[in-house]
């Protein structure tokens, strides 16, 4: 078993201040492994990060027939809980016959600063709707539908989730060798990153063949990259190196350090999981592999912000700053924080 590799560093002057090592897989449409830092065959928990493959069995199943691709988006989305995505997943269950008591994915505060401070202004308490994971449940209770299921749709052994759990195994091309229960109460199911970026390489082919998975891992992967407002937010990673590409490419994050790319154009997948959890260092790895995959440009904003982003301190004045570790692609995206 390889050891997690450095990907990130935080400087202070000359001094290494902070580290953050992980591991990274590249797989093509064959599930072949074409690259791989650290150990692509550590077992990790995806997080919010495989919503897509959450949401398959919905598409897969037919019961999205009709869907349109904003609510698609929305079903893979880790959204901010602003007014356009709460907006957005409360108009779905409406067309459903269903409201915000039939979710099951908990109350959180909407991380969209204004609406935030507004409702604290107006003394309104967030509701399930404002959760980021409003809208993979809203889809869940579309799929339950169909399925003819009770309202516990997050019971791991619902059909919703046996649904989910047979669609994971299968596109990742390994038995999951158990679950935890996330954030929004649903279940989620373990795999080596080998196993994630696998299933990111297999969306990402999709489309060439034929039958219901190829063409809802298709349409999933075109409704993120239709709506990268609504799969993120605004200011969020996902969404600006989604709009940042050089070509259409699916970013997802997920909690505790993890991100994926689906590539269609070049039939890849990627996936990495920073060992310690920490998201600023994940979106810098993940912007430097898409530098490394010749997707991104390395001068962009959106690319600079993660890969060489400064520290300041509180009057302004630069005093570090982040760096992509020396042995993970980098493309020369290391800067000098002098």
């Amino acid at each position: 078993m390889s050891k997690a590799l450095p990907m990130a560093e935080l400087w202070r002057g000359d001094l290494l201040e902070s580290a953050h090592a992980g591991h990274a897989a590249v797989c093509d449409g064959s599930g072949r492994l074409v690259g791989a830092w650290g150990d692509p065959e550590a077992v990790i928990f995806p997080r919010s990060s495989c919503k897509m493959l959450q949401a398959l069995p919905l598409v897969e199943s037919g019961a999205a027939e009709g869907l349109d691709s904003r609510r698609l988006a929305l079903a893979c989305a880790s959204h901010e809980g602003a007014p356009v995505h709460v907006a957005g997943v409360a108009e779905w269950l409406a067309d459903l016959g269903l409201g915000e008591g039939d979710l099951r994915c908990g109350p959180q505060p909407s991380r969209d600063r204004d609406l935030y401070l507004r409702m604290i202004r107006e003394g309104e308490a967030p509701c399930q709707l404002h959760n980021n994971c409003s809208g993979k449940h809203a889809g869940f209770l579309m799929l339950n539908r169909h399925l003819g299921g009770n309202g516990e749709y997050v019971d791991p052994d619902h059909p919703v989730q046996r649904a989910v759990r047979a669609a994971f195994e299968e596109v990742t091309g390994e038995d999951s060798p158990g679950f935890g229960i996330d954030g929004c109460s649903a279940p989620n199911f373990a795999t080596t990153l080998r196993g994630l970026a696998c299933a990111m390489a297999r969306f990402a082919a999709a489309g060439r063949g034929s039958g219901a998975r190829d063409r809802a891992q298709a349409r999933l992967t075109q409704a993120m990259v239709a709506h990268p407002d609504l799969v993120a937010g605004d200011g969020r990673a996902c969404t600006e190196l989604m709009q940042a590409t050089t070509e259409p490419v699916a970013i997802k994050t997920g909690a505790e350090g993890v991100f994926v790319a689906i590539l269609p154009e070049r039939g890849l997948g990627a996936a990495l999981k920073i060992v310690d959890g920490a998201t600023r260092a994940s979106e810098a790895a993940m912007a430097a592999l898409l530098v490394h995959l010749g997707v991104l440009d390395p001068a962009h904003p959106a690319a600079q912000r993660r890969m060489a982003a400064p520290e300041r301190s509180r009057a302004g004045r630069i005093v570090g700053g982040m760096r992509i570790a020396p042995g993970f692609p980098q493309a020369g995206t290391n800067s000098s924080f002098a």
